[in-house]
C-alpha cells in the first residue's frame, strides 16, 4: 500500500464499492476492481479472502495501481458477492 501510495481508507472504500469482482489468482481469494482516474494509473485493485473461521472477517492480501486497462475474466456468481456484501456490510 505504501509503494502505490493507497491508503488504508481507499482501499476499504474499493472493497465496499468495487466497479468489478473477480476472483483472484490465488486460491479462495477475490479480487475487487475501482477504476483510478488519474493519467499514471488506470486501475486500482484490491486482493482479499474472506476467513470464515474468524467471524467472516476479510484479510487483505495485497492492493496496487494497474498502469492499464485490464480485460474481464473469471466473475464471481452474484449469490456470492451478496454473501460478501452482507459480510462487508454494503
Amino acid at each position: 500500500m505504501q509503494f502505490y501510495r493507497l491508503s488504508e481508507s481507499k482501499v476499504k472504500q474499493i472493497i465496499r464499492h468495487p466497479e468489478r469482482i473477480e476472483e483472484g489468482i490465488v486460491p479462495d481469494t477475490v479480487a475487487v476492481m475501482k477504476a483510478a482516474g488519474t493519467a499514471k494509473y488506470s486501475e486500482i485493485w484490491v486482493m482479499y479472502q474472506v476467513l470464515s473461521n474468524d467471524g467472516g472477517k476479510i484479510k487483505v492480501i495485497t492492493a496496487w495501481r494497474y498502469p492499464a486497462k485490464s480485460q474481464k475474466r473469471d466473475p464471481i456468481p452474484e449469490d456470492v458477492i451478496r454473501e460478501v456484501r452482507s459480510i462487508v456490510g454494503v
